[in-house]
Formats: structure tokens, C-alpha cells, sequence
């Protein structure tokens, strides 16, 4: 594949914080460690001080690795993590069902680029992928579906605990229906043999996801963390604590937020009083402090200050960390330089910066995950045809079929040199009607308002009356959007890896590897 790359804010998909970042606006300069470039790694690499323990570390991903029999890439990364001169770059994502949108796939793309780059650049150094599975969520409804070939396939199942604790029992429906878009090509097949031992050989979505997403990238070294662990939690205990009864982050948050605000930024989190879940079996429900106890909302459970403290000390799993603190979790238990997310990641990321000096935790370099759109041949044949440029399919549709229209008529449709005219015929009236009475150039001013309204309008309609006879151009360039921008948003953040996979099989990610720059900055443009 061949990749051409265009800028963030001409795609028109990017909010102003990231586009800010990206620039290195002065103003955000508060809200993070270090700039997300070579320079800036480099002394993250420099002042890392690593808190977590690197033999729980290795050990807890051998045992969960145990069943796999991974890539010697992948266990040699396990073990280079028990060095001191290891860094991990990490991503985190929620378990979606067969691996949810194409932007999930991006993140660890970008993750695994970034250690190849930094490995390139340190030698002396080792640097591993990390994809951080989001085990404890326990939004069911928000990965229980995936789009394919304009259908959502959905999994049916009724949980209120941590996702990645879910049984896969009842999901061989949905393997079913995902299997019967992927068909009987090479590649279809392979993804979909893939897909079948993942989610019907493994007992719960954690195990599946983890089997799945090893196999698409256990050549490139990438190491697959759950951290719903009990030795894990145990390093994160004592923050668990102070936390939970002192409200510390919710205050530094709280700060943050409005300091991101007033600069007129829209936050993307909000923190609470405490900022963690009771889990256990089947359940993850918020703790909250009310009449002298801390409950666990929806229940009959609670504790006292001292039953929590022992609680704690005795079963740090069951206590689940929120979208607030599960950065900090993070960022205690891996030698973590770089976190590689999405806009709205980079976004509430920002609002934690201060959280995490407090509690003297570092603050990773935040990255930008690449983004892209791959252009089919169709597509691109569409294009060129119609006259279009690349850059041009992000424009609004109508933006798009306004420029073919103007390309290609030889009709008058603007009015634009009538109206001129027209507004000075209106200035030399107003002139002579101010000679006459003062209050007629109001009365001037109204009418040539009115005209002007009647002019634009007039001139919508010669454009309406002109599109009807370009009907099937404008239809292609319909077509070409809906393809291309499914439910007109970007192609990843609907999109499934599955037509990818069996159109082009590893060569899609392999292109992917190939083409992604972590470091570059832009959008990313494939074509076949």
C-alpha cells in the first residue's frame, strides 16, 4: 500500500485542545510532562522513577501468558521487563467484541512503531509494546456490538461486573454472524478460525481478547497486560487508600478541569469524591461515603474507615480504579514512558496532570494515536474521475458537490457582481434619501437588507435547479462519502478490521506498520 499524509486540521475531525497540542500552544504547556517528540522521550527516558515492583511484574504476565505459547518475541519482551533498562509504550482500550472499530487496531500500530523508533534511537535500551486491557470496565453495552458491511452484530447478554471477567458462553451467535460476513476466501478464513478459538475456547472475554489481539501481533513483540490482579493492585494499595478517604484526586481534578476550561477547552471527564468501584464475582458498583460509612452503591455493603483500610490491605483486587485513576494505576505498576491514545484520551489525560504530581507518580509522554482512511480503488477512481483531490473527500458532502457543480456548468450561478451592484444603487439612494430626511437611511438600510436576502436565496436555488441536471455525478460523490465515512464520521472509528482483513489480509497491517510515523504529526491517506 502506499500512504500520503495531510494535516490533522484538514481533516476537519479534531478538536481544538489536540490541534493546540500538536502545535505546541504555550497555554497547555501546564497540563503535561513532556513534549511528544524525540527530545521530549529522551528525558521522560532520563527522569523516569519507577515505583512498581519488575518481579511481580514478570511474573504475573508469565502466568497469565501460561496458555498461549506465544511468539519468542513476546516472551522475550516479558522477561527484558524485569531489567532496569526496559520502558514500556503503552496503549489502553476496552475489550470490544472481535476487536470493535479499526481505531483500536491504530492505537497498537502506533504503540509498536513508537518502541521500534525509541529502540532505534537508545540501543542501550529496550522498549515494549503494551496493550493494557480494560478488564474492570463494566460497560457492557458500550462493546457488545460491531460494525460490519453496514450491520451491527451484536452479542445479547445481561452483566452488571467487569467485562473482562464475562463468560463467553452465550457469544457463539455473534461468532456465527461475524463468521458468515468474513466467507470462505484465504483470508477470511484464517480471521475467522482466529475468531473461533478466541471466543469459543477460552472461558471469559479477557482470556478471548487477549488470545485474539496475540495472535494479530505477537510477531512485533506486543505484551498484553491484565491488570485485575490482585499482586498488581497490592503496589497500587496504598494510593487505593489515601485516595478513597482523603478525595485527593477529586480536588486536583476538579482544578484542572476549570483551569482547562476557562482556557476554553472542553473537559472530557469528571472526577468524584472517590474514584473507585467495589468488584467482586458479578459486581462493580461505586463506592460512596454517606452517614459515617463507605457504601457500595446498590448494595448492603459497607465498611467503616478502619474495615476499608483492612480491607484493602487484605483484597486490593476488589478495588477498581475509574477512568481518573486508572492512568495513575498504570503508570505505578509499568515502567511506562509514553500512553498512546485517542483525541478524547490525549484530552482527559490533561485533566490528571496534577493528580499525578501530587502523588509523585510520573507523568508519561502523551502521543497522539495515527489515524487513517483507506481508499479502495473504487473510491479512488471515483475521485480522480470527479476531479477531486485526496485531501478533498473530507469535505462536507454538500461542499463537494457545490465545487463539481461550479467545475462543471456553463451557467452564471453566482450573483455575487449583481449584488454589488445592486448594494451601490442602494448606497447612492440611502445618500440622496439622508439629503431629504435623516430617518429615511434606516428605512434604506432595511430594504437593501431584504434584496440582499432575496438575492441570496435566488442564487440557492439557481445551484438547486443546476444540481438536478448533474444528478449522477452527485450521486457518485454520495457514494464515495458513505463509503468512505460510514454514518459520516471516519472510516476507524466505525469500521471493523474484518473487510480490511479479507481484502488484503496481513498485508493491512503490515502496511500499517510500515506507514504509520508515531512522531509525524499527520493523517495518514492508504491506498491499495
Amino acid at each position: 500500500m502506499q500512504a500520503k499524509y495531510i494535516s490533522y486540521q484538514e481533516t476537519g475531525s479534531f478538536s481544538k485542545l489536540v490541534l493546540d497540542y500538536i502545535n505546541d500552544e504555550n497555554q497547555l504547556k501546564a497540563f503535561y510532562s513532556y513534549r511528544p517528540d524525540m527530545e521530549g522521550l529522551a528525558k521522560a527516558i532520563e527522569h523516569r522513577n519507577f515505583l512498581g515492583n519488575r518481579e511481580t511484574l514478570v511474573q504475573v504476565l508469565q502466568d497469565q501468558y501460561q496458555h498461549l505459547q506465544p511468539n519468542k518475541s513476546v516472551t522475550k519482551n516479558i522477561e527484558l521487563l524485569g531489567s532496569a533498562n526496559t520502558f514500556t509504550v503503552t496503549t489502553g482500550h476496552q475489550l470490544n467484541l472481535f476487536t470493535g472499530p479499526l481505531y483500536f487496531i491504530y492505537k497498537i500500530v502506533t504503540t509498536i512503531n513508537l518502541a521500534i523508533e525509541l529502540k532505534m534511537a537508545h540501543p542501550d535500551k529496550n522498549f515494549v509494546p503494551v496493550y493494557w486491557m480494560a478488564t474492570e470496565d463494566h460497560d457492557f453495552d458500550e462493546i457488545n456490538h460491531v460494525s460490519v458491511d453496514e450491520k451491527n452484530i451484536s452479542w445479547i447478554q445481561q452483566t452488571n461486573g467487569a467485562t473482562g471477567r464475562l463468560s463467553t458462553k452465550t457469544v457463539a451467535a455473534a461468532v456465527t454472524a461475524y463468521k458468515g460476513y468474513l466467507g470462505i476466501s484465504k483470508n477470511g478464513k484464517r480471521i475467522a478460525k482466529l475468531v473461533e478459538q478466541a471466543y469459543l475456547q477460552h472461558d471469559n472475554l479477557a482470556d478471548a481478547t487477549r488470545f485474539l489481539v496475540n495472535n494479530l501481533f505477537e510477531k512485533y513483540g506486543l505484551v498484553i497486560v491484565n491488570a485485575d490482579d490482585a499482586q498488581l493492585k497490592k503496589q497500587f494499595a496504598n494510593i487505593i487508600t489515601e485516595d478513597i478517604i482523603r478525595h485527593n484526586s477529586s480536588k486536583n481534578i476538579e482544578k484542572s478541569s476549570k483551569n482547562l476550561e476557562d482556557l476554553g477547552y472542553k473537559t472530557q471527564v469528571n472526577g468524584r469524591d472517590i474514584n473507585f468501584f467495589y468488584l467482586i464475582h458479578n459486581l462493580r458498583e461505586r463506592l460512596i461515603f454517606e452517614d459515617g460509612k463507605y457504601v457500595v452503591n446498590h448494595t448492603d455493603i459497607g465498611f467503616t474507615e478502619a474495615e476499608l483500610k483492612a480491607e484493602i490491605e487484605s483484597h486490593p483486587e476488589r478495588f477498581s480504579p475509574n477512568v481518573v485513576m486508572r492512568p495513575m494505576y498504570q503508570e505505578v505498576i509499568l515502567p511506562n514512558i509514553a500512553y498512546i491514545g485517542g483525541g478524547a484520551e490525549v484530552a482527559y489525560w490533561m485533566q490528571l496532570k496534577a493528580n499525578f504530581d501530587f502523588y509523585k507518580v510520573d507523568f508519561p509522554v502523551l502521543l497522539l494515536r495515527n489515524s487513517a482512511l483507506l481508499i479502495d480503488k473504487r473510491s479512488a477512481q471515483n475521485l480522480y474521475h470527479l476531479g477531486f483531490s485526496l485531501e478533498d473527500i473530507f469535505l462536507p458532502v454538500e461542499a463537494l458537490k457545490n465545487i463539481w457543480v461550479k467545475r462543471n456548468t456553463t451557467a452564471q450561478l453566482s450573483l455575487a457582481d449583481e449584488t454589488r451592484a445592486i448594494n451601490s444603487i442602494f448606497d447612492q439612494i440611502k445618500l440622496n434619501a439622508y439629503k431629504i430626511d435623516k430617518t429615511l437611511s434606516v428605512s434604506t438600510d432595511t430594504a437593501k437588507q431584504r434584496t440582499n436576502h432575496l438575492l441570496a436565496n435566488l442564487e440557492k436555488k439557481l445551484f438547486r435547479a443546476e444540481k438536478r441536471k448533474h444528478e449522477t455525478a452527485l450521486l457518485q460523490i454520495d457514494n464515495v462519502k458513505k463509503r468512505l465515512f460510514p454514518n459520516g464520521a471516519l472510516q476507524e472509528r466505525t469500521l471493523n478490521i474484518a473487510p480490511m482483513y479479507v481484502n488484503y489480509g496481513e498485508d493491512f497491517l503490515s502496511s500499517c506498520i510500515e506507514n504509520f510515523d508515531p512522531l509525524g504529526g499527520d493523517f495518514t491517506v492508504l491506498l491499495p
